[in-house]
């Protein structure tokens, strides 16, 4: 036709398809090499991250616990207003030996009411004791006791939830103490 030979333009043509199939290739290879660092990256949380995240879940566990004392307080007829002293909050050696003397304290052979109470509160413990691991923070071993037969079971599970609740409150306002050993 023109000047040129037919094959010339098969020949750029297929060039074209070369180039473009070796830049679809380089393309794909740098996909799958931003995906597998971004995978490598996510698959290992940073301490950092890993110690703000159990935080997080350290304070929605207490949240979570005020709500069940809440539902507990409900079911029971009156709820007298009970004065306790709540320990200091130091860190995390001093909160995870709390939580164990509250857990040893809700097991009250008395009511099945405190049940998921006491869950939370030794579920809290434990998550706390992860989170001192974490940050290399010395942390006794959890207190033992024997749940002893009270002579007032009712008084004293009002004192207990009382102390749980007030102990909650007391985390939650001093959340900085989570990071400290």
């Amino acid at each position: 036709m023109g000047g040129k030979p037919a094959n010339s333009h098969v020949s750029s043509v297929s060039s074209f398809r070369a180039t473009g199939a070796a830049t679809r290739m380089h393309i794909h290879l740098t996909l799958l090499c931003a995906a597998l660092m971004a995978a490598g990256s996510t698959s290992r949380p940073s301490r950092r991250g890993s110690i703000r995240k159990t935080i997080y879940d350290i304070k929605n566990m207490v949240q979570t616990t005020q709500v069940h004392i809440k539902l507990v307080r409900r079911q029971l007829s009156v709820f007298p207003l009970i004065e306790v002293s709540t320990p200091s909050i130091d860190g995390l050696a001093s909160i995870s030996h709390e939580l164990g003397l509250l857990d040893i304290e809700l097991q009250n052979p008395f009511t099945q009411l405190v049940i998921q109470v006491q869950t939370d509160v030794s579920s809290l413990e434990g998550r706390v004791r992860a989170l001192a691991q974490i940050l290399d923070c010395p942390v006794q071993s959890r207190p033992s006791g024997v749940v002893t037969d009270n002579q007032f079971p009712v008084s004293q599970l009002y004192l207990t939830l009382t102390k749980v609740q007030l102990y909650m409150e007391m985390l939650l306002l001093k959340e900085d103490k989570l990071k400290v050993c």
